[in-house]
C-alpha cells in the first residue's frame, strides 16, 4: 500500500471523476460521451433517451433537417449531442458548471460539432437573453437538477421560447399530470398540452406542446 505523503500545504481536492454513456442513434450512434460527477449532473439514461427520441422522430417524421435545438441545463450533454447527431440544423447548449461546460467543449471538438453552439449562462439569464435576441426553437430540452423547484421558474417562460408548434421535452422526479386537482400542478401546466409521459427508475419524463396548437401536432413536418 503507497503511504501517502504529509506536506505543509493545504489538501487539494481530487480531480472528479468521470463515467460514460453513449449516443444512441444517427451519425455519431455509439459514440462516447464522458461524464463529470457533479452535484444535480444527472445524464439521462439511454433507455429514456431511446424513448424520448423515438417519440421526437415519430412527431417530426424523421425529418431533423431544419430543427433549431435549444438544450437548457446540458450537463452531459446527452440530449443536445443526440439532436445533433441525428441531423438538427442547430443546438444551442446552457451549461453553468465550469467543468461540464469545459467537458462539453472537449465533445463538441472531438465529434466535430460546429452545429453545438455552447453558451456558458445560468439558464434564467439565457433565456433573457435569447428572448431578448427573439430566439424560437422547435425542441427545448429541459432537464434541471432535482429538487429545486426548476420547472415552476422554467415552463411558462420557455413558451416563449418555442415555435408555434414547437415541443418541450422535460425530465422531473415527479410525474406532470394535467389531470390533478392540485393547484400548483394546475398552474405549472398552464397553457401546455401533455402530448407524451414515461417513467423510468425515478425519472419521469415528458413531452409537451402549447395547449392550443396540440391537436395540429401531426403536422409538424416542414
Amino acid at each position: 500500500m503507497q503511504t501517502m505523503k504529509t506536506t505543509g500545504k493545504k489538501n487539494v481536492a481530487p480531480k472528479r471523476a468521470t463515467h460514460q454513456i453513449r449516443i444512441i442513434g444517427g451519425q455519431w450512434k455509439r459514440s462516447v460521451l464522458s461524464v463529470i460527477e457533479a452535484e444535480g449532473l444527472r445524464p439521462t439514461p439511454d433507455r429514456v433517451r431511446e424513448t424520448a427520441f423515438n417519440w421526437l422522430n415519430h412527431l417530426f417524421d424523421a425529418y431533423w433537417t431544419q430543427r433549431q435545438c435549444l438544450d437548457l441545463f446540458a450537463g452531459s450533454g446527452a440530449l443536445g449531442f443526440e439532436a445533433a447527431s441525428r441531423g438538427a440544423q442547430s443546438v444551442t447548449m446552457v451549461e453553468n458548471h465550469t467543468q461540464a461546460y469545459q467537458q462539453l467543449a472537449e465533445v463538441k471538438s472531438k465529434l466535430g460539432a460546429e452545429q453545438c453552439q455552447l453558451l456558458r449562462s445560468d439558464a434564467q439569464k439565457a433565456i433573457a437573453q435569447l428572448i431578448a435576441q427573439g430566439k424560437q426553437y422547435d425542441l427545448i430540452f429541459l432537464d434541471p437538477p432535482f429538487g429545486k423547484d426548476w420547472l415552476h421558474k422554467m415552463l411558462s417562460v420557455c413558451q416563449s421560447l418555442l415555435l408555434p408548434k414547437g415541443l418541450l421535452y422535460v425530465e422531473a422526479e415527479f410525474a406532470l399530470n394535467p389531470e390533478s386537482d392540485d393547484a400548483h400542478m394546475q398552474e405549472l401546466l398552464r397553457g401546455w398540452q401533455l402530448l407524451r409521459a414515461d417513467k423510468a427508475g425515478s425519472v419521469y419524463f415528458h413531452l409537451l406542446q402549447r395547449s392550443n396548437l396540440a391537436h395540429e401536432t401531426h403536422e409538424i413536418k416542414a
